[in-house]
């Protein structure tokens, strides 16, 4: 090939996958096998919903990502960089996990002090560490609430600013469990227009099959331990058979044929 012609190596043109799975498999020590070999990659800037029924090995999945458990076969690597004990510190700053609880994530005095535990544990201080904090809490909605403490602050708040808590630290791909459970319907609205908004990778675990419809244009079904079905979210939404046969119902009534998808 013409060298003038050869695609270009320059990671900073063509840079890899925010996550490639491949072949992932592991057994938990009691010998519980929970996934069977899973291949998925995930593009720069994609929103993908993860589902599946409970049990079929989304959060073993999700626990791989950023080297909470170890491979017992295959690999995983985000944006290039294989998930392994030397890289830990990195992938850990590269994978933001969000968690159903955000009380769970929650433990600081005030908002602004949770939000800067990750970059000042990184090494962050002074006036950038202030700006790192301030652009999260915006990025979020919540810039005014910098000095109230996490349990003064409704459920829906309480969960915006967990996700704030995992935007100061620049993250390559957002990994939210559960995002819209709990939450009121204008809760649900708001944190919606919030993970549009965002310039960031996102993998969604979720039951919520409408808010994956709205927020997430690609799908993945996770059964028995190995992608059983990616598509665009609609179509397979759509499929009936499919989604009986891995145990996915759509709320009474909705149709997901009816839904716009842009």
């Amino acid at each position: 090939m013409d060298p003038v012609n050869r695609p270009s190596a320059d990671p900073a043109r063509n840079p890899p996958p925010s996550l490639e799975v491949s072949g992932l498999a592991y057994a938990y020590p009691d010998g519980h096998q929970a996934l069977f070999g899973v291949d998925l990659t995930v593009g720069r800037g994609e929103r993908v919903a993860l589902l599946g029924p409970n049990g079929a090995g989304k959060t073993t999945l999700v626990l791989h990502l950023n080297g909470i458990l170890d491979a017992g076969a295959g690999t995983v690597r985000v944006a290039g960089l294989p998930v392994e004990k030397r890289n830990l510190g990195e992938i850990r700053r590269r994978v933001g996990i969000v968690f159903q609880d955000p009380d769970d994530q929650l433990f600081m005095p005030t908002v602004r002090e949770d939000v800067a535990f990750g970059p000042a544990a990184g090494g962050l201080r002074g006036t950038e560490l202030d700006e790192r904090v301030t652009e999260a809490l915006e990025q979020v909605g919540m810039a005014g609430y910098g000095d109230r403490p996490p349990h003064h602050l409704s459920f829906g708040q309480r969960r915006r600013v967990a996700v704030a808590t995992v935007l100061a630290m620049r993250p390559e791909i957002l990994v939210l469990d559960e995002p819209s459970s709990n939450l009121d319907p204008a809760s649900r609205r708001e944190l919606a227009d919030i993970l549009r908004s965002l310039d960031v990778t996102v993998l969604m675990v979720t039951h919520d099959l409408p808010y994956a419809l709205e927020l997430c244009g690609r799908a993945v079904i996770l059964s028995d331990g190995v992608i059983a079905a990616d598509d665009r979210t609609q179509s397979l939404l759509c499929d009936e058979e499919l989604m009986r046969t891995h145990r996915l119902e759509l709320p009474f009534g909705f149709d997901p044929r009816s839904v716009k998808v842009t």
